[in-house]
């Protein structure tokens, strides 16, 4: 049995969610069409689902890729299939894209998914939206033909020389129609899918446990390390051929704050734990493994992540938002208030770096070298920006009017943890030494999530994870049609997307370089995200727990990894 610690999740349809916590439990019962090698860095694509690998047809300048599924994989059992077996098939994944598009779903994978340029989705999308009538999944679409049982084919609006990285994405994992028109929208309660677990108990907030899928197929262990990867070499060569999943059983306890999660760690409660940063001092001091953990056998891997924590100013809202040039140095004014390093110092402990752009490390067009205004702390220059702009004290109470003299109060979405208190307070000490009064609105984290993507926030500080290598994942969050998605800006700047669709269709080289160049430095001037820091993440892991390697752009490792047999365990699977 593994166990672990995570904070709070949203629920379990892959169409549906869009924060890390649900997606590594859907990740588990669901399947897309591709995978990662879990060992393999650079990482690498491979099948999962599908036979073999996409092809694009010859000739059709990346426009048409054919995939072939393997036949015999089957769902879970569900009351839904009439007490008959369900074998997965291409109408499926078929059907699971076009529930991305339908705005029913409400789908943050939209976003990201609109991006392939499936001809026809966006269009039938449209009509659904236009003419207010149910998405119609009945009339074919272009972009997604199902030529036989297990084949499908997939024609785009223009030629996308990454597709493959889109089917790899957790969004498009494989639902049953039959599911999901059954139970409605509870489907985020009742997941079934082809995976190696099931969802065996949910408690919102307090418990998640898996437990084996009994039809789940004869897949092996397997990966392609590089020769020289002498950690990834040694858990191929003890975990190879070992049937999956390794583990039966998979409870995850829900806890919100980060000093108990420390302490089941310590207490042996949990076998995996991603260290808080609070506790960084304690457990990594200098960056090494403490030898008090050492000694128990207790392991670490530290990997700076492809991920971003940002602050993010609503576009719409007529405060903060906007593109006039009194708006746009509101933005840059705060974004230069905040001291990345003393967070980086005093409230990560040195697990982050500081962030220039959106294009993080792991990504095509992350440049080491790179630098902006990002990570500029300068409250002088903030100070003499709001001046020259009309954000000035009139009534001398020590804080700022707007340009047209209002009160002028930075609303800001917050959790309510120790660790969010902390950041509380250095922002708010941050925005009162240019003059900037704030005023914290605070909720759970889904709820501030669910806000965000309404459009209901003004400002919000959250992380997000790209989900595969390509560096286009660092800026949808920028494009204008992810608004409501990964857009929790809603930045929607003509420039900017045109800039992305170009991005989308050139192949990798020096053009394509240049234009991530471009797109950078326009994430900087118009300043719709304050991007903070990419965040370095800590795993530690007990002696016991077998075969893990940190994912970088995926969710799914449960089945990757074995529990060895120690007092209070059971027996790790034959």
């Amino acid at each position: 049995m593994l166990r672990l610690a995570s904070e709070s999740e949203t629920g379990f349809d892959p169409a549906r969610v869009g924060d890390v916590r649900s997606l590594r439990i859907t990740s588990h019962i669901f399947e897309p069409l591709l995978e990662f090698d879990p060992l393999a860095r650079p990482v690498k694509l491979r099948p999962r689902t599908a036979a073999a690998m996409p092809e694009a047809e010859p000739g059709s300048d990346f426009r048409i890729w054919t995939v072939r599924l393997q036949p015999g994989i089957f769902f879970t059992d569900d009351p839904a299939f009439g007490g008959r077996p369900r074998e997965l098939v291409a109408a499926d994944y078929a059907y699971s894209i076009q529930r991305l598009a339908d705005p029913a779903t409400k789908s943050p994978g939209w976003s990201s998914m609109e991006q392939a340029g499936i001809s026809g989705l966006a269009t039938r999308r449209r009509e659904a939206v236009e003419r207010k009538q149910p998405f119609d999944h009945e009339r074919p679409i272009a972009g997604l033909q199902v030529l036989d049982r297990h084949t499908l084919r997939f024609v785009l609006d223009a030629g996308r020389p990454r597709f493959p990285q889109w089917l790899a994405s957790a969004s498009t994992a494989a639902v049953a129609r039959e599911v999901i028109e059954a139970h409605g929208e509870l489907s985020m309660q009742h997941p079934v899918g082809t995976g190696p677990f099931v969802l065996a108990e949910w408690r919102r907030a307090s418990r998640i446990v898996l437990e084996r899928n009994p039809l789940f197929r004869d897949l092996r262990y397997h990966a392609e390390p590089a020769a020289d990867d002498v950690e990834g070499q040694a858990i191929l060569a003890r975990l190879k051929g070992r049937r999956l999943p390794m583990v039966n059983r998979v409870e995850v306890a829900i806890i919100e704050e980060k000093q108990p999660t420390w302490l089941a760690f310590l207490n042996g409660e949990v076998d995996w734990v991603e260290l808080p940063d609070g506790f960084t001092p304690v457990a990594m001091p200098g960056g090494k493994l403490a030898p008090h953990l050492a000694k128990r056998g207790i392991r670490a891997e530290r990997v700076v992540l492809p991920s971003t924590y940002y602050t993010m100013f609503n576009m719409e809202h007529p405060l903060v938002g906007g593109y006039t040039p009194e708006r746009v140095a509101l933005r840059r004014a705060v974004g230069l208030a905040i001291d990345v390093q003393r967070e980086i110092t005093l409230l990560r402990h040195g697990s982050a770096v500081a962030a220039q752009s959106p294009v993080a490390v792991h990504l095509s067009g992350y440049q080491p070298q790179w630098r902006s205004e990002m990570s500029d702390y300068n409250p002088a220059r903030a100070r003499a920006l709001l001046d020259l702009y009309g954000w000035r004290d009139r009534n001398g109470d020590g804080w700022r009017e707007t340009p047209a003299g209002e009160p002028l109060v930075l609303e800001v979405a917050t959790q309510p943890s120790q660790e969010m208190r902390r950041f509380d307070e250095l922002m708010e000490r941050d925005m009162g030494a240019i003059g900037l009064h704030v005023a914290f609105r605070t909720a759970t984290w889904p709820e501030q999530y669910k806000a965000a993507r309404a459009g209901k926030l003004m400002m919000w500080s959250v992380s997000g994870r790209a989900s595969a290598p390509d560096g286009i994942e660092g800026l949808l969050r920028y494009d204008g049609a992810a608004a409501g998605g990964v857009n929790l800006s809603r930045f929607d700047l003509p420039e900017m997307n045109a800039t992305i669709a170009k991005l989308q269709a050139l192949p990798e080289g020096p053009q394509r370089e240049a234009l991530f160049d471009h797109a950078k430095r326009l994430t900087v001037a118009w300043m719709p995200y304050k991007l903070r820091t990419h965040l370095a993440a800590t795993a530690l892991t007990q002696p016991w727990l077998v075969g893990f390697r940190r994912p970088l752009f995926w969710n799914n490792w449960f089945e990757m990894v074995d529990i060895e047999p120690h007092p209070g365990h059971d027996a790790p699977a034959a």
